[in-house]
């Protein structure tokens, strides 16, 4: 299921939050509270919740990007930061750096265990890296008009999210590409950057305190939180969604 949770007094959780299927880091320095939601619901998922920093800074989840493989981080990240991660994270996750100019890699790569979209612009060698690495079919794309896909769109092997002003033929472009159901919506009570406001794997999300209930809703449906994983998802994703929108503005009509 969702939930939600606030890092010091922002709700973009996804700035200082990385969660994948095999690891979770948080920015090292805030309050011992968001850093305790995470190992709460961890503790029995053998997903280790790690302190980390990269280039002296807290901002962990739009700098790197990452899946179950291995994790890739910018060439800012200190040899000594790079060596806690190596430590830490489980011995089947390779940590890798890189020397992308675009250096906040997770605002200009969204990925899930399969695919990634990348922006446009990036170098062809990080390509190559994420590729090998996180064993992953990279297609440059943009998302909604938005070059920055990491911020503007989110998704994991079960189904995602994208910026709402994707048109329909996009979003079914997109949906074909990555195999996946595909909903534009909104987190944070009308917040378009969803790598910002949420984190999410297979089986959990987190989404900032001022996201709604309908949001909330749209969210554990789209990424099938909570259920058995459907036969088809492709086809009953919208519908499902359809269904718990419509219960969710009942519940708060009555």
């Amino acid at each position: 299921m969702a939930k939600r949770c606030a890092f010091e007094n922002t709700n973009e959780i996804g700035v200082f939050c990385a969660l994948t299927n095999s690891y979770c880091l948080t920015g090292i320095g805030g309050s011992e509270n968001f850093y305790s939601v995470f190992q709460a619901e961890f503790q029995n998922d053998d997903l280790p919740v790690i302190h980390a920093t990269i280039g002296g800074c807290r901002f962990v989840g739009r700098t790197t990007v990452g899946n179950r493989r291995g994790l890739l981080v910018p060439s800012t990240t200190t040899d000594l930061e790079l060596q806690h991660l190596r430590n830490s994270l489980p011995d089947k996750v390779v940590v890798q750096r890189t020397e992308e100019r675009l250096s906040a890699l997770g605002n200009i790569i969204a990925t899930n265990d399969h695919v990634a979209l990348v922006h446009p612009d990036i170098d062809r060698e990080t390509e190559d890296v994420l590729t090998d690495i996180l064993g992953v079919e990279v297609f440059r794309q943009t998302v909604g008009g938005q070059a920055l896909v990491g911020s503007y769109s989110k998704f994991t092997n079960r189904g995602g999210m994208v910026h709402p002003r994707t048109t329909a033929e996009d979003l079914q472009e997109l949906s074909s590409l990555l195999q996946i159901p595909l909903v534009a919506g909104t987190v944070n009570r009308g917040s378009d950057v969803l790598g910002g406001g949420m984190v999410v794997n297979d089986w959990t999300a987190f989404c900032g305190l001022d996201t709604t209930g309908t949001e909330i809703s749209v969210v554990e449906s789209i990424f099938q939180l909570g259920s058995q994983t459907q036969k088809n998802p492709l086809q009953q994703g919208t519908s499902n969604i359809v269904t718990d929108l419509r219960s969710s503005l009942i519940d708060q009509l009555s």
